[in-house]
């Protein structure tokens, strides 16, 4: 087995390999070139990110700048919607549902380090996939760590560091990230807080 089938079984690797790292290299030509997209040609975004991503839905689109370590293991479904500044250390997979949107400066941290001393000076490191469901809201700089699923119609507040993971139809928030209180139906008529929608919804 070879240091990437390593990396994507989820199996200690050693990131300098020379398979990963000429890998490594080519996303960053592809992410130069998304995140120096004039903006009078951001209709150019969604095609790149298809060429990106491993998968890519339908109305998917990032605002610049973006970064990931290699792009295909990054899995996104119809309706999504990346703010600025979004990192995503894909050493393993990163899956999103549909209709899912992310506030500014979120991180998908799939990469980690053992925790004594002497196995991570060896140079081994590990990658633990991340999932995310359908409907889901994650606030601004929220920072999300390996081995977390996240369920669906949940709203992840601003600020959270989601360690463990996180039920469907529930608000989140917190360092670590927690259950807040469950999302329920009365929530549908407000926009804001106890702020009522004056439109037809």
């Amino acid at each position: 087995m070879d240091q990437k089938e390593r990396m994507l079984a989820e199996l200690p690797y050693i990131a300098s390999d020379e398979v990963l790292s000429r890998e490594r290299l080519e996303c960053k030509r592809r992410i130069y070139e998304l995140n120096h997209v004039h903006p009078d040609q951001y209709n150019r975004i969604p095609g790149l990110l298809k060429e990106l991503f491993g998968k890519s839905g339908e109305a998917v689109f990032v605002e610049p700048p973006f970064h990931c370590d290699y792009g295909y293991n990054i899995e996104v479904g119809d309706n999504f919607f990346a703010n600025y500044n979004c990192t995503v250390l894909d050493v393993a997979k990163v899956t999103i549902g549909k209709n899912v949107m992310l506030g500014p400066n979120v991180s998908f941290y799939t990469a980690g380090h053992p925790l004594h001393h002497e196995s991570r000076n060896s140079g081994y490191e590990y990658g633990i996939s991340i999932t995310v469901g359908d409907n889901v809201w994650i606030g601004g700089s929220v920072v999300i760590m390996a081995g977390v699923s996240i369920g669906n119609n949940v709203v992840i507040g601003g600020g959270s560091v989601v360690t463990r993971d996180i039920p469907d139809g529930v608000v989140a928030a917190g360092n670590p990230c927690r259950v807040i209180r469950e999302i329920t139906e009365e929530d549908r008529k407000y926009y804001f807080k106890k702020r009522v929608f004056d439109v037809e919804i």
